[in-house]
């Protein structure tokens, strides 16, 4: 005779998802959204084709606005950040 378990292992798999959000913020943080930026123009003005070197980018997300100054000269689009303590 075939015995039928009440709760299978198989019913706790949707555990998984919530897991991995938690893990995922504890280790990247929030997404903040580019707000607004700075480039510096060499005459391109709105080009959308041209290369811009980035001086000043700006985010907005769930821990408030800050500003940031690129290294590199690039904004993505999406940064996370944890939540500063202190």
């Amino acid at each position: 005779m075939r015995r039928v378990w009440p709760v299978r292992p198989s019913y706790f798999i949707w555990t998984l998802v919530p897991i991995a959000l938690w893990l995922a913020y504890t280790t990247y943080g929030l997404p903040h959204m580019k707000w607004s930026y700075s480039w510096r123009d060499t005459g391109q003005g709105y080009d959308i084709s041209a290369t811009r070197y980035y001086t000043r980018c700006t985010y907005i997300g769930p821990y408030g606005e800050f500003t940031i100054i690129p290294l590199n000269g690039r904004c993505d689009f999406l940064l996370f950040r944890k939540k500063e303590t202190g």
